[in-house]
């Protein structure tokens, strides 16, 4: 299959999207965990300070705990507006925020952050004006709202509907805001939705039931169950422990001079894509193949443009006295379900 295929089906009961470059799977989204999702909104109860770190323990519906990283001000016994940022992991409590946005496919409403915006990759003055009109027209509210890149291309109408829809559930979260007890306001997008708001660019789109099987999903899919990615220059594994994601990266059978470097560069350029797919996050470690000094700048280039279009927020941290590569990664999906696809 040529050009790009977002693909939505489900795998057992579980709903998922893939999205699919030239037949090769991209990006891959199953909601397959009980956990809240991101996106999520609660009304949480603050419950204890943690000390030493600025932040505060909150709780959730059904005994879950959160944590506020930023809790200056707050008192035990307070109900507080909080949005779930990411997947906690075994045994700790769930990442929130009270930076709480409404994000849809073109707008984002910001709850206490009153202005209006336009990303910055929209350039043409004309469509800046013409989307500044749409947001005058249909948007009067004390929060704020933020007109996202996806506005460029898309019909007047849809952008305007779009707005109204993120007002219209900001203000009944907020209406909803105040209590004593914990509350879930909103569950957060599952994968349909998410493929929608998120992979905006021109595709085709493939919804009929047993999709993932006729357009070969389910077959890439089985190749995420081992740690080996083949990168035609060399090879490279990708493994998860409690600690870290460890990646070794090695030249197989080439022994020329420039093999490291090439290597290297297939990695650093494979390396989002096998993150992604796999759901890994939190500290990576990655033992490129030794080369000179000389040639770290050059592989550092390639790693910030392969992770530059990446939807999850990364830093790239350098390197260690060792000569191992350091990222840190935003956990924002769960890991990819092994289990899962094993029963099927």
């Amino acid at each position: 299959m040529k050009g790009r295929a977002i693909i939505l089906d489900h795998i057992g009961e579980h709903e998922a999207a893939a999205y699919l470059v030239d037949g090769k799977l991209d990006d891959l989204l199953i909601d397959e965990t009980d956990a809240p999702r991101p996106g999520a909104i609660f009304r949480g109860i603050c419950d204890r300070p943690i000390k030493g770190q600025g932040g505060m323990m909150l709780r959730l519906p059904d005994g879950e705990m959160a944590f506020l990283r930023a809790g200056k001000g707050l008192r035990p016994g307070q109900p507080l507006l909080v949005q779930v940022t990411g997947y906690s992991e075994a045994g700790k409590a769930i990442p929130v925020t009270d930076r709480v946005l409404f994000k849809s496919r073109y707008a984002i409403v910001t709850l206490g952050k009153p202005g209006l915006n336009i990303s910055r990759q929209i350039t043409d003055d004309d469509k800046r004006d013409a989307l500044l009109g749409i947001a005058h027209e249909v948007f009067d509210s004390e929060h704020g709202l933020i007109l996202r890149s996806s506005c460029e291309d898309a019909n007047e109408e849809d952008i305007a509907d779009d707005i109204v829809a993120m007002l219209s559930l900001a203000d009944a979260v907020l209406a909803d805001a105040d209590g004593k007890t914990p509350e879930a306001l909103t569950e957060g997008d599952g994968p349909h939705t998410l493929a929608w708001r998120e992979w905006t660019g021109a595709a085709s789109i493939v919804t009929a039931p047993g999709s993932f099987e006729t357009h070969g999903v389910l077959d890439q899919l089985a190749m995420l169950e081992g740690a080996h990615v083949p990168l035609g220059e060399g090879s490279m594994y990708v493994e998860p422990t409690r600690a870290l994601v460890a990646v070794d990266v090695n030249t197989g059978n080439d022994t020329s001079p420039a093999a490291a470097l090439k290597t290297n560069l297939a990695a650093a350029r494979a390396l989002p894509r096998a993150l992604r797919l796999r759901g890994l996050a939190g500290q990576v470690t990655v033992d490129f193949v030794s080369m000179s000094k000389a040639h770290r700048k050059q592989l550092e280039q390639s790693l910030r443009a392969a992770f530059k279009n990446d939807p999850i927020e990364t830093s790239l941290v350098g390197w260690t006295p060792m000569g191992l590569f350091e990222l840190q990664r935003k956990r924002e999906r769960p890991p990819f379900p092994k289990q899962l696809f094993a029963n099927l």
